[in-house]
């Protein structure tokens, strides 16, 4: 019996994939609050959108606590992601952040919903009046000038 054969024989190639690390990852907490009294806003839909590229690489939604937070630790150290946040009867809020430290807190202050611009509607005169309306209509030189003499029209 030899035991030297077995043991000078070489050893079989590692099979299947390397093992890469994931990237090193940053807690993100979101605090949803109503901007009339800051109060929490309790099951708001908060939705992570990361940016690859400049594309939207899928979403994950999280749903506020009873203190209004939502809390992720997935989103990986210095990449962009585009948070909204939708909750019954508030406005729909978004916007783009960069995750650049470890611990990111954002605050949030939803609004209610305005009424929507009409033009048939009286408004503000003041605010919503440009600069040139007060100026009188330049393709109507008529209008521009009070004492202009009126055209003489022809007889029957």
């Amino acid at each position: 019996m030899t035991l030297g054969c077995l043991a000078q024989e070489p050893a079989a190639p590692k099979r299947g994939r390397k093992y890469k690390a994931p990237p090193p990852t940053a807690l993100v907490v979101v605090t949803v609050l109503r901007a009339s009294n800051e109060k929490p806003v309790v099951n708001a839909s908060v939705i992570f959108h990361p940016i690859v590229n400049g594309k939207d690489a899928g979403n994950m939604e999280l749903k506020t606590n009873d203190d209004g937070k939502a809390k992720i630790d997935l989103l990986a150290l210095n990449s962009d992601v585009r948070i909204q946040v939708i909750a019954p009867g508030f406005q729909t809020w978004g916007e783009d952040y960069k995750i650049d430290k470890d611990k990111v807190g954002i605050e949030i202050k939803l609004l209610r919903p305005q009424d929507q611009y009409s033009i048939y509607k009286k408004h503000d005169a003041a605010s919503t009046t440009p600069d040139d309306a007060s100026k009188p209509d330049a393709a109507k030189p008529d209008a521009a000038k009070p004492d202009a003499a009126p055209e003489a029209t022809p007889k029957p």
